[in-house]
């Protein structure tokens, strides 16, 4: 949702303006905490759980109540602006969408990293589960776990338990 400049103000700015725009067509408007949000999430670039959230938000924004965050979390989502996923033990977890290209998360179970990969990564499985079961696969949602490739390649280890 745009690049960020040097400092990542121009990104956000950016960001934000475009919500705006997004916002005024359905006649809502920009408040202070979805701005909050927005900046934390912006300035994070990854995945973050709901704590996470709470945690940069309060350091954009002091005043902007816990509760604000969840509401805001949810409207976001609901405009397609910010997607949530479930990673590990059903933690969930809130992210930018950059374009509006589904894709998959995979998990380290090792080291938590999530990474996201291109959504026809699955176009196999879910052929297969179309012809074999009828069953039309969605898999932006969830977090499909394995190891990275830096925690393959290191040091062996017991598998951890699920």
């Amino acid at each position: 949702m745009g690049d960020q400049g040097a400092d990542g103000h121009d990104g956000v700015h950016a960001l934000v303006e475009q919500v705006e725009r997004l916002l005024h067509q359905r006649g809502e408007r920009m408040t202070r905490p979805r701005r909050a949000v927005l900046a934390a999430l912006a300035a994070s670039g990854g995945h973050l759980t709901v704590e996470d959230v709470v945690a940069a938000v309060v350091d954009v924004d002091a005043t902007v109540h816990r509760a604000s965050v969840y509401r805001t979390l949810e409207a976001l989502c609901g405009l397609g602006v910010v997607q949530h996923v479930h990673i590990g033990h059903g933690a969930t977890a809130y992210h930018l969408v950059h374009d509006v290209t589904p894709h998959v998360h995979v998990q380290c179970t090792s080291c938590g990293a999530v990474v996201d990969l291109p959504a026809d990564v699955l176009d196999a499985a879910a052929t297969r589960m179309v012809e074999e079961a009828g069953f039309v696969l969605d898999p932006t949602h969830v977090a499909l776990s394995g190891t990275c490739a830096g925690c393959a390649s290191g040091p062996a280890r017991a598998p951890s338990a699920s």
